[in-house]
């Protein structure tokens, strides 16, 4: 890490970046100039890009204020200025810099691993915690108040938009029986306790999908990621390239919609054969490839963790081909 001893902060946020040969095969064709990492975790995938093109200057963002620090430490020295910001505010951010023109973006969704592997952060279902979940410790809301104080309804809603969860009324309902809740083991018991017998066993932890759900809920997760895509774009020079890492349908669904939209492609041009309607918008970008891509089994053996992942990449065309500010 910077070619010394790691310090305590980098041992404590270090993990290894998910496809990170992948990302940087893509992004090293980038023109010079400004590189955003909307979402920059410990500077792992940062670092790599940069040790491929030390002509880049970064800009990275992160929520998690220990994110900040570790990113700070790791990438000291290389072209790199790091921003307490989540990905939705990036457009305050490059306006605050000056910055009106990017030439390629990184987004890694979802959340890290150590986050995962640090207790008292409350995002893990396996170890014994707080109901936290914040990306951010300075945000007010937390999973202490979604899961003590929503309502049944709410928590059906945010179990099956946010989870996928196909029992979200039975568990919803299990938590709001069990009240005042005062731990994640708890929860994860109150969840497993919810789900019937023959479905604890397929499928991963029963109290899996519940978490992901609480915890994008708290942290806003999803509602940001349409408008910071589209600002990412739009700000993005000619041949300037992008990648996205979601890890679960919520996530990619969203992303997908996007890049197809500005690609000037549509579920109808796709499966019926129709040419695109001329009051589409003309291409922004180009999709490469054109659909997602999936970690190596080698990576998966190596860290199960990023199964899930799906990477999708683009290419910003010219100015005359759908260039816009925003």
């Amino acid at each position: 890490m910077n070619g010394g001893t790691p310090t305590a902060i980098e041992r404590r946020f270090a993990h290894h970046p998910v496809m990170v040969t992948e990302v940087v095969e893509h992004l090293s064709t980038v023109p010079s100039g400004a590189f955003l990492d909307a979402t920059v975790g410990g500077g792992g995938h940062a670092r790599a890009l940069l040790n491929a093109r030390p002509d880049l200057s970064l800009i990275g963002l992160d929520r998690d204020p220990s994110a900040v620090q570790a990113a700070t430490t790791v990438l000291a020295g290389r072209g790199a200025t790091i921003h307490h910001a989540s990905f939705g505010q990036l457009g305050d951010v490059l306006e605050s810099l000056g910055v009106t023109r990017i030439v390629g973006s990184l987004f890694d969704f979802g959340v890290s691993s150590p986050q995962l592997d640090q207790p008292e952060r409350g995002f893990s279902y396996r170890q014994n915690g707080p109901l936290d979940m914040r990306m951010d410790g300075g945000q007010q809301l937390s999973a202490d108040e979604v899961v003590n104080t929503w309502s049944t309804g709410e928590l059906v809603k945010i179990l099956r938009s946010y989870g996928d969860e196909r029992y979200a009324h039975r568990i919803a309902a299990a938590i709001a029986s069990a009240r005042p809740i005062g731990s994640t083991t708890e929860l994860a018991e109150v969840v497993r306790n919810a789900i019937p017998a023959p479905a604890r066993r397929r499928g991963g932890h029963p109290a899996k999908r519940t978490f992901q759900a609480i915890r994008i809920a708290v942290n806003d997760e999803l509602n940001q990621i349409e408008p910071a895509l589209e600002t990412a774009i739009n700000r993005m020079a000619p041949e300037g390239r992008g990648v996205v890492l979601s890890y679960h349908s919520g996530e990619d669904r969203i992303v997908k919609q996007v890049l197809r939209r500005r690609a000037g492609l549509s579920d109808e041009s796709r499966y019926l054969g129709l040419p695109r309607s001329d009051t589409q918008a003309p291409p922004a970008i180009e999709l490469v490839p054109r659909g997602s891509r999936k970690p190596s089994p080698a990576e998966v053996a190596d860290n199960p963790r990023v199964s899930s992942a799906r990477f999708r990449a683009f290419c910003k065309l010219g100015a005359d081909q759908g260039e816009a500010m925003g």
